[in-house]
């Protein structure tokens, strides 16, 4: 605000020092204000991190309210490299034998041999069609969902052109060109396995050389790979499959096929305890991590003399009672474990939470469904005594940082505490600007006055001496 000014250059005064001086004393109450902004500020970033630990606890209580958590399965197979399994929630604990007697293959058929893939093929039309082949009547049975693809071949395509247009067209065959000892062929496979996805092959004029009937010895092509389904046994009853992974046969399960077996292999689906330890832990960690938040942003250290930012803050103190108490209470969920700590997730002396493996894990392995009552039950009327434990601190946490929760009205209020405080300290600086003014022109008054009284001082002076002189 101060500008550049010849002040006290007459009187010989320090004006801008007397000026700073003035102002400094004039502006402590923006100072102020600026002090109570840094600190509302601060609370704004605190309840912002406490609204994330709380968001964090709250998903982490929902994934303890559904039945994927509760529901997760294992499955494991004595001889992965020849069947692999894969569980989802809904798979059933179980045990299961399979045997796998052929694999699905996609058909595939190569052409005679060319110089080069720079050969040039010939003009011609080629058609390709997907379907099933029956070597007895009626030969080939196109798939009526899939179109016939044609390919026409001009004068002067090579074998890679013909490769390029087919792919090109992107219909359910892919071709490629391998080069052996006798030169380059051209190959065609289906894009996918299964006896209903062969192919048949008609060409004219160039494209003739790539005709391919299974039903005719003659043809051009030489099939290399016949289009086939898998073929397994599953605890005895036959299964086939267009494809070697077996999603629809167990509820819940895939089988991957990957070798032909001589014996059975066993595949068995149990809960998986390690995966709901998991969840319960993350749960356990949200938990804790919103504590100590809390712990940090409320203390007084009393080594220190410092305080938390939110140290007696009543709606962060009220978060901290409330959590305590919601995690503490006993629940009417289950008919066998009314709190946390009988399933092994027991409360500590400093406010956080534990999980005891061998209690959890006992308590899951010998009674899933109380433990997932105890967290995930939903009262069918308005008792939410019955409410799981996690049904509830979900509520709590929706409560919490919803438009009217405590956290999210809280931190509204602080921001209109901080724009008031902005526009208090807008108006000041404008007063103060004027507070300026007045005073500077104030002492630039004064220093001509004194400059003027100054020069009439030294022309008294010296007609004095001049006087005085003339009597001598």
């Amino acid at each position: 605000m101060a500008s550049i000014s010849s002040a006290g250059i007459g009187s010989g005064l320090d004006v801008e020092s007397i000026i700073t001086k003035l102002m400094s004393i004039e502006k402590a109450p923006v100072v102020q204000l600026q002090t109570q902004a840094s600190a509302i500020q601060t609370k704004i970033s605190a309840f912002g991190s406490l609204q994330s630990a709380v968001s964090t606890f709250r998903d982490a209580a929902q994934a303890l309210t559904k039945s994927d958590t509760w529901g997760a399965t294992t499955a494991t197979s004595a001889d992965a490299a020849s069947v692999s399994a894969v569980g989802s929630s809904s798979a059933l604990a179980g045990s299961y034998a399979v045997k796998v007697q052929s694999l699905a293959a996609a058909q595939s058929v190569a052409s005679t041999a060319y110089a080069s893939s720079s050969a040039v093929v010939g003009a011609g039309d080629m058609t390709i069609e997907v379907g099933a082949w029956d070597l007895t009547e009626p030969g080939f049975a196109a798939r009526a969902t899939i179109n016939a693809l044609s390919i026409p071949i001009s004068s002067t395509d090579t074998l890679a052109d013909v490769r390029d247009k087919i792919n090109a067209a992107g219909g359910a065959v892919r071709a490629s060109i391998v080069t052996d000892s006798s030169g380059a062929r051209l190959v065609l496979s289906s894009s996918t396995t299964g006896a209903s996805n062969g192919f048949r092959v008609t060409g004219s004029g160039g494209a003739a050389a790539f005709t391919y009937d299974a039903t005719d010895g003659s043809s051009p092509m030489t099939r290399t790979q016949t289009a086939s389904d898998a073929k397994a046994f599953v605890n005895g009853l036959e299964i086939n499959s267009a494809t070697n992974n077996l999603s629809d046969v167990i509820q819940g399960l895939t089988l991957n096929l990957n070798k032909v077996t001589t014996d059975t292999v066993q595949i068995n689906v149990a809960q998986d305890n390690t995966a709901m330890k998991t969840s319960v832990q993350n749960f356990v960690n949200a938990y804790n991590s919103l504590a100590s938040t809390l712990a940090t942003q409320t203390k007084y250290d009393d080594a220190t003399k410092t305080a938390g930012t939110l140290q007696g803050d009543s709606t962060a103190v009220a978060l901290q009672r409330q959590l305590r108490s919601l995690v503490a209470a006993p629940s009417g969920a289950s008919s066998v474990f009314s709190s946390l700590s009988q399933v092994g997730v027991e409360l500590q002396a400093d406010g956080t939470l534990k999980v005891s493996d061998t209690k959890l894990v006992s308590a899951l392995s010998s009674n899933l469904a109380e433990v997932k009552k105890l967290f995930a039950n939903t009262s069918l009327t308005d008792d939410t005594s019955t409410n799981g434990v996690a049904q509830r601190l979900r509520s709590f946490g929706d409560t919490v940082l919803g438009t009217d929760g405590m956290l999210t009205t809280r931190k509204a209020g602080l921001s209109s505490n901080l724009t008031r405080n902005k526009d208090q300290q807008d108006a000041y600086t404008t007063r103060l600007e004027s507070t300026e003014k007045r005073i500077r022109a104030q002492y630039t008054a004064l220093d001509t006055k004194v400059a003027s009284l100054t020069a009439l001082n030294t022309y008294i002076t010296q007609q004095i001496t001049n006087w005085n002189k003339s009597k001598d």
